[in-house]
């Protein structure tokens, strides 16, 4: 039998990275999975891919840091497949800037979606997923433990989720809903390889590098897969690292 059989999964972020990632994996694994991101060609290249591996998807787009169609979201999801067990929150939006010379726009766009997109999703999640007994897995990153150069914004934004996700751990344990962070590092992924400030010293960012070498969001969503599954019945409220060893 596999892990998610008979299961919904709910992933944003779903047309690339981590989340598409995630998407196909539990998909692999028999879960009903609900594709969200604002990127509709990726989200078609995202369910194509799963459905030639004879999976199960449905794409929807959508704009997390919308409340409203959020809301929408949760509603299409529940009339299509008719329960949610799952929420993986991907989606996130990456950039470096000094700190000094960061615009306020992308101060608040950067919140909005990183932590508002997150809270949001989890908010009109939760009733379902009290109904089912199911899990959350947010994106959080080691960003969110340890400094990283011309990332303050980011850092802050994913310090965010991961505060909230423990907080909701225990909030909810009691209803059966168990919600863990991933932090993934010196992984390779579109949102990975934004451009930098001009006139910065890179060995600055070593200290961000795995001495194990970088890998793919692959390894990022089989951890997901595992803290959705029965296998992580007992894990709540924690934060993994999925980074190489970068930290250590």
């Amino acid at each position: 039998m596999q892990r998610f059989e008979d299961q919904v999964a709910l992933i944003t972020g779903a047309a690339g990275g981590i989340g598409q990632a995630t998407a196909i994996r539990l998909a692999s694994e028999g879960a009903a999975v609900f594709c969200v991101d604002l990127d509709a060609e990726g989200l078609q290249q995202t369910v194509a891919s799963i459905e030639a591996a004879n999976g199960k998807a449905f794409s929807h787009t959508c704009d997390v840091s919308d409340e409203q169609a959020v809301i929408d979201t949760i509603a299409i999801c529940i009339s299509t497949y008719g329960k949610i067990n799952h929420v993986s929150n991907m989606a996130g939006i990456l950039r470096f800037d000094h700190l000094h010379e960061t615009k306020i726009e992308d101060f608040q766009k950067i919140m909005q979606v990183n932590v508002g997109g997150t809270f949001l999703v989890c908010k009109h999640a939760l009733p379902e997923l009290i109904k089912s007994k199911g899990n959350v897995v947010n994106a959080a990153s080691t960003s969110s433990l340890a400094g990283v150069p011309w990332a303050g914004i980011y850092s802050a934004s994913k310090g965010a989720v991961l505060a909230m996700t423990k907080s909701m751990s225990i909030e909810y344990c009691k209803q059966g809903v168990r919600a863990n962070c991933v932090c993934p590092g010196d992984i390779i992924t579109g949102m990975a390889s934004p451009s930098f400030p001009k006139n910065v010293d890179m060995k600055l960012m070593d200290r961000c590098m795995s001495p194990t070498g970088r890998r793919g969001p692959e390894v990022v969503a089989s951890v997901i897969a595992m803290l959705a599954s029965s296998d992580g019945e007992h894990i709540t409220g924690e934060d993994i690292r999925v980074d190489g060893g970068t930290l250590s």
